[in-house]
């Protein structure tokens, strides 16, 4: 069984707890269920911004503890700050020490849109993620049948929220292609055994329609990267575990972004 696999079969569980707890109509009850979502779009060709989707994140199964200690409020306001186009929450506690309470923490400070990092299995978590803030959803498509991916992609539409489909290789793309998906992100990281190569996203960037915001994920660790990852026709990269890694989260996306710009 691999690492996926298990955070699925785990995910399975957590979602069918949270449901004899809350039900889909009572979190459509919920304050922040009727807000309006910020778009993905805008934010991520606005000029000031950087097009980089940063991340909160405290674990991983790959790397176990990254950082116990930095706020999800400060660390996502310096993200804000730093020019960062969109903000990521990891909500799974099992495996990346997340929550939604997390997610509801940044939202209270952003004003830029908010994606709810994921393994999303159930249509009852896009409603979750819409009562607790988030402006995007991810799906995955290596957990996913892309039956699950259309369906689940334009129930999040139907709720105003933005779409991030993730593919890691050319035959999850091509089975995924759907009008209700907004974005699409190139996972460098392989998530059967959570090896990282930035090959995969060259691979895959000419073969993303147009249409899609381009997505680099995981594995960038310099400015440089980046620049080059523009030239291929990348518009937006997902940071995370570089920044996390630090003491200070919010400073090094300040001293990234200012070597981004030189």
């Amino acid at each position: 069984m691999t690492i996926l696999d298990k955070i699925v079969q785990k995910k399975k569980q957590e979602v069918a707890e949270a449901k004899s707890k809350v039900s889909l109509t009572e979190l459509q009850q919920y304050p922040l269920f009727g807000r309006a979502c910020y778009s993905l779009k805008d934010s991520i060709f606005h000029p000031t911004r950087t097009g980089i989707i940063a991340e909160f994140k405290r674990a991983s199964p790959s790397k176990g503890l990254i950082n116990g200690t930095s706020s999800v409020q400060d660390v996502v306001k310096g993200y804000q700050n730093a020019g960062a186009s969109a903000i990521s929450v990891l909500t799974d506690p099992d495996f990346f020490k997340g929550s939604l309470a997390d997610l509801t923490a940044a939202r209270e400070v952003l004003d830029i849109p908010l994606l709810r990092k994921e393994f999303i299995v159930d249509i009852y978590q896009i409603a979750e993620a819409k009562a607790y803030g988030a402006d995007i959803i991810l799906l995955i498509a290596a957990c996913l049948p892309h039956q699950e991916v259309k369906e689940f992609s334009e129930y999040a539409k139907s709720l105003g929220l933005n779409v991030l489909l993730e593919v890691h290789n050319e035959e999850e793309l091509q089975a995924n292609i759907f009008d209700s998906i907004d974005a699409i992100g190139v996972n460098n990281r392989n998530l059967k055994d959570f090896s990282v190569s930035l090959e995969h996203s060259y691979d895959l960037v000419n073969k993303i329609p147009k249409r899609f915001i381009k997505v680099s994920e995981s594995g960038i660790s310099n400015p440089e990267t980046i620049k080059d990852l523009k030239e291929r026709g990348f518009n937006s990269f997902l940071i995370g575990e570089n920044f996390m890694k630090t003491d200070n989260p919010a400073q090094a996306i300040k001293e990234f972004v200012t070597e981004l710009k030189v």
